[in-house]
């Protein structure tokens, strides 16, 4: 495990390179902290839910997108570097598919269902401290109107 120190540096860049994650685009600090905590054995697994935007929203100064694209399409950009990156650092996904409805309990409208796990603390790092995801999350940003994210152990 990370000393409190090793992880306040950690959370700092992490927050740095996503955001604060007050817009609900990406972890708070003391979501980071969360995951940043735990053993590092642990398997993590995520349960994220996405419901995309009609036309993706880019900030003003991102000159990477020179015309509208749907969510569906920003968020396509954002998987074509995030399935192989997560694959490379030891991550899978045991589901990706659409939104059908909820069985049991209050329905919520969402679009995209996809549960990635990864095999340690090492593994899910090496994907969220990779320059090419890194620089490929404006897209999944510019995608979601909102999003949820809900932690496991495996």
């Amino acid at each position: 495990m990370k000393v409190n120190s090793q992880i306040d540096e950690s959370v700092q860049q992490l927050c740095a390179w996503y955001g604060d994650g007050h817009d609900g685009s990406s972890p708070k600090a003391d979501q980071w902290r969360l995951i940043l905590e735990r053993p590092a054995n642990q398997p993590i697994t995520l349960i994220n839910f996405f419901k995309f935007r009609s036309i993706a929203e880019y900030p003003q100064d991102n000159h990477q997108i020179s015309e509208n694209i749907s969510g569906q399409d920003a968020f396509n950009q954002y998987a074509s570097i995030s399935i192989p990156t997560m694959e490379r650092v030891g991550g899978r996904f045991l589901l990706v598919g659409p939104y059908e409805g909820v069985f049991l309990g209050q329905d919520e409208d969402w679009d995209l269902v996809a549960i990635g796990s990864y095999p340690n603390l090492e593994s899910f790092m090496g994907l969220h401290t990779d320059l090419d995801y890194r620089n490929a999350y404006c897209h999944r940003k510019a995608a979601c109107e909102h999003q949820k994210v809900i932690l496991c152990s495996s």
